[in-house]
């Protein structure tokens, strides 16, 4: 690895494009590195549990609507729409859009935790899609994921946007940009423009996941991704985007960073070095925010020292700044505690999920987060004597420069009614890499069954998991069995999808049920 500093270049300076940090990340993009076989196993696991997890999110409304969405711009040897035929084809920005808001929908995909954090995996549906549009073989694909994540993950160790209020997606943007100019082979000037404008045009606040979260968390990843491949688009055509991006007098760093005279450091593979930034990322045994994982796991393993969960007098999570000020009380958000909450702020409420995994001694993706469970009495009353506080110990744990020695759990101090105290503590979650039970190829697999099982059929799940495995040596023009197909009638939410602008036809104006006339549309 080669040390890369950034700072604010201001304008006399005149920075040179091949000293910007878009035009590192573009080289480090299209370096014809050879394919490490260990990440490009990884990214077969992560094609499989994307695919399982959207599958089982297929028929909720953010994700149907997604779907409808795209299927309002077809085009014929265009991308595939997750749930749908692969006859049915749509122009490759709008199957990003639509796969990744699958993906993300229950949140119980791939996680990377550093000095950001984002979801690597949302950035797969995009590079997918566009690689089916342009006939790629899958060796291509793998490579182009290989960069995605590359790109990603060095940008989140050194450039913390939270901090700011600034959402993750603008790390995203730049992989999703830089992968897919790999996947092409495009040229260093045309993926250097290309990141420029997927930043620039990808910078959002933090509001998405804070107060009462809606259902924008789950279709930001698919709007950003969009967006960075219509960048990539207008680079090829031989626009120019702003630059710097990164050091520039009004850049993101300048003004809403950390300011004009931030530095950082970010370590860059060398020239012919192999691309191995998705090993260090992890995916989730739980449907939950990723710092709950640990949680999860935990509570399960002191439920039987605690026994009746209603003698809980308090408990009390000591955990990392991240965790706290994210899905702990530190984030000052009074809907962490609230039964009549969304799916989207239960899942990004560690309160909640401790207690609920605490009750049941299980999770599950969707019984978890039900109406009538968020709001059970007793649930009620142990949640709201949970707290969370911030420990500088487990702050420095996350934060350790050694991957195999991070930690993203915490320690659990319950204090019972009867003045007993009972403590235990969990680094990081099973699942991790460095767990108890780190998921494995068979983990995946079986995790794509179990999701897919009553929605996709038998022989459908088979083809795909076959399809799956054999990704590096898939044909040019193959992609599109990277699918699965779902029965209409399993794919259709549970109310009616309500028409939008794109379904607006001279004799269907979906306005007309803003006067009086209500008009419904089926998901397709």
């Amino acid at each position: 690895m080669k040390e890369h500093h950034v700072r604010v270049s201001h304008a006399p300076e005149n920075l040179a494009r091949e000293e910007q940090l878009a035009w590192k990340l573009a080289r480090v993009a299209v370096d014809a590195a050879p394919l490490d076989p260990e990440t490009s196993e990884m990214i077969i696991n992560r094609v499989l549990d994307n695919a399982g997890v959207a599958i089982a999110a297929i028929a909720r409304r953010p994700v149907a609507n997604a779907r409808a969405q795209a299927l309002c711009n077809p085009r014929a040897g265009g991308a595939t729409v997750f749930g749908m035929p692969q006859t049915h084809r749509v122009s490759c920005e709008w199957a990003a859009y639509a796969n990744a808001t699958a993906v993300r929908e229950l949140d119980f995909h791939d996680t990377f935790l550093a000095a950001d954090m984002n979801h690597p995996g949302d950035m797969i549906p995009a590079v997918i899609a566009a690689g089916q549009q342009c006939g790629v073989s899958g060796n291509d694909l793998t490579t182009g994921i290989a960069a995605a994540y590359e790109i990603d993950v060095i940008l989140t160790k050194a450039i913390c946007l939270h901090e700011h209020r600034i959402d993750h997606l603008t790390h995203l943007a730049a992989g999703v940009a830089g992968g897919i100019g790999a996947m092409l082979k495009l040229p260093v000037e045309v993926v250097y423009q290309a990141i420029n404008q997927a930043v620039h045009t990808n910078v959002m606040t933090r509001q998405s996941r804070k107060g009462e979260i809606s259902t924008w968390k789950a279709t930001v990843p698919g709007h950003t991704t969009k967006l960075a491949i219509e960048a990539v688009d207008r680079a090829m055509r031989g626009e120019t985007s702003p630059s710097p991006i990164y050091e520039g007098d009004d850049s993101i760093i300048a003004w809403l960073l950390d300011g004009p005279k931030a530095q950082y450091t970010l370590f860059l593979p060398e020239p012919g070095e192999a691309k191995r930034g998705i090993l260090e990322t992890y995916t989730k045994a739980h449907s939950a925010e990723y710092q709950a994982q640990a949680i999860i796991d935990l509570a399960f393993r002191i439920r039987a020292r605690i026994g009746d969960p209603s003698q809980i007098k308090s408990a009390v999570l000591h955990t990392s700044h991240h965790t706290h000020r994210i899905i702990g009380n530190g984030s000052g958000d009074p809907q962490k505690y609230e039964p009549t909450a969304s799916r989207e702020t239960l899942d990004h409420s560690l309160m909640y999920i401790f207690a609920v995994a605490l009750e049941d001694g299980r999770w599950h993706h969707i019984d978890s987060y039900t109406p009538e469970r968020a709001s059970r009495p007793a649930t009620v009353d142990l949640w709201r004597r949970v707290t969370t506080v911030e420990d500088e110990g487990w702050t420095a744990r996350y934060h350790h420069p050694n991957p195999a020695l991070r930690a993203f759990g915490g320690r659990i101090v319950v204090t019972l009614r009867n003045g007993g105290v009972i403590e235990d503590e969990l680094g990081v979650a099973d699942a991790h890499t460095s767990g108890a039970k780190p998921f494995g190829r068979n983990d995946y697999i079986n995790k794509f069954r179990t999701l897919s099982a009553g929605l996709a059929s038998q022989k459908e799940i088979d083809r795909f998991v076959e399809a799956a495995l054999g990704l590096p040596a898939m044909p040019a023009g193959g992609l599109a069995r990277l699918n699965v197909e779902v029965p209409a009638d399993r794919r259709e939410p549970a109310e009616p999808l309500l028409p939008g602008l794109f379904e607006r036809s001279a004799s269907h104006n979906p306005a007309d049920r803003f006067r009086g006339e209500p008009e419904h549309v089926q998901s397709s």
